[in-house]
């Protein structure tokens, strides 16, 4: 198992500074969508891969998203996406079985759903906690990360939960455009934020459902 995790890993920085983590994700296979159980069977593994976003092109964004986020974040999205086929390709080439999960798919418009939530395989592999603004919080990096997720039943051992949170930091809840983010991580209300990010979408050069206003106030140390 060490040698295994200990190649794929070595994979993985080799291809830049990123964050690492395996989940067991026995416990989240109800919650998926679309994923027949034919092609989910055995893949109790969930590699979760973070990929840090610039803190130059998140201190751009003031009162709505900017262009060159937008940009910055559909190709940080497709650097996962090619990320997650590299890491399956290696998974497969030793004989175990692997599937790459998309890093930005929507699934069920309606209520903002994707296969699966990376958020949650990566606070189960470790990787940070859930933060007031529905987000990933990293210790590092804060929520600026964008994550993708690999399903396999290579036997890599599994990782623990960081047992941390966001403390007394209250910065995104002022700042939020959408009087979404509150003081209790369990009160976030994603629909006022949904349709924030719809607002944002329609704004000319950006074509996403982002903000990430709450990002910016949030890139770590």
């Amino acid at each position: 198992m060490s040698d295994l995790r200990n190649k794929l890993k070595k994979l993985i920085s080799e291809q830049g500074n990123l964050l690492f983590g395996v989940a067991d994700v026995t416990s989240f296979k109800s919650y998926w969508l679309e994923l027949p159980e034919k092609a989910v069977k055995g893949l109790n593994y969930g590699i979760s891969i973070g990929l840090p976003l610039s803190k130059g092109v998140l201190s751009s964004i003031e009162a709505a998203p900017t262009r060159l986020y937008s940009y910055h974040y559909k190709q940080v999205n497709y650097f996962l996406d090619r990320l997650g086929v590299l890491v399956t390709n290696f998974i497969q080439a030793e004989k175990y079985n692997a599937l790459p999960i998309p890093a930005s798919q929507t699934i069920d418009h309606a209520k903002q759903k994707a296969h699966l939530s990376h958020r949650a395989v990566a606070i189960a592999a470790g990787l940070g906690w859930k933060g007031r603004n529905n987000l990933l919080v990293n210790p590092l990096y804060g929520s600026a990360v964008r994550l993708v997720t690999i399903l396999t039943d290579m036997p890599l051992g599994f990782d623990k939960p960081l047992d941390k949170g966001c403390g007394n930091c209250i910065k995104c809840i002022s700042l939020c455009p959408a009087g979404s983010i509150k003081t209790d991580p369990k009160e976030f209300d994603s629909e006022s934020c949904y349709k924030k990010l719809c607002e944002f979408q329609k704004i000319p050069g950006i074509g996403h459902h982002i903000c990430g206003i709450c990002v910016n106030a949030c890139m770590g140390n």
